[in-house]
């Protein structure tokens, strides 16, 4: 059961934990700070060949791996309830349309993730991303891009989820008897 307590934790020990391997990454920097500064103002960050590969398992392989492991999981379950649905030949149309829905969605999520990611993990794990070039920059900002490119996907693929953005910059969620507000 999901309450706010256990919602509260959890949010509390992904930031604690996030906060804790960042700062062992960047514990050389955080002793000598200034210690790899070619010039006055420089902030250089450099991380060894053992921290990038911890790096790499801990913040790209093994989400990638969660999140496809998850997507296919909702994937399976989304042609569960297909396959149940077709025992209607009136539902059978539909029962198409969601599954492949379901696929198209499922896909478009897992690839703009790895697109976003990949770039990041192959400059860095080359050493490539060691000094702030303009390509460095841009494959940074584009791992942040994705946080932002999520919502926007659930808004162009789910009708719900378009009404519930709309009912919160409205500010219609404020109103009496908002949470018995149809949006599905």
């Amino acid at each position: 059961e999901v309450t706010v307590g256990r919602a509260q934790l959890t949010v509390g020990l992904c930031w604690f934990c996030s906060v804790l391997y960042n700062c062992s990454l960047l514990r050389d920097s955080l002793r000598e700070p200034g210690k790899h500064s070619s010039c006055r103002g420089d902030c250089v960050v450099v991380v060894d060949v053992v921290s990038g590969a911890v790096d790499l398992l801990v913040t790209f392989l093994t989400p990638v791996s969660v999140v496809v492991a998850l997507y296919l999981r909702v994937f399976a379950a989304a042609l569960s309830q297909t396959r149940q649905m077709r025992s209607s030949r009136v539902a059978a149309t539909a029962a198409k349309r969601s599954e492949m829905k379901a696929a198209v969605t499922l896909g478009v999520v897992v690839v703009v993730f790895l697109a976003c990611f990949c770039p990041y993990f192959c400059m860095s794990f080359t050493g490539q991303g060691a000094y702030a070039t303009t390509a460095w920059i841009l494959v940074v900002w584009l791992l942040y891009f994705n946080s932002c490119l999520n919502p926007l996907m659930y808004a162009y693929f789910y009708p719900w989820f378009r009404k519930a953005i709309r009912l919160i910059v409205t500010l219609q969620i404020l109103q009496p008897d908002s949470c018995r507000a149809t949006i599905f």
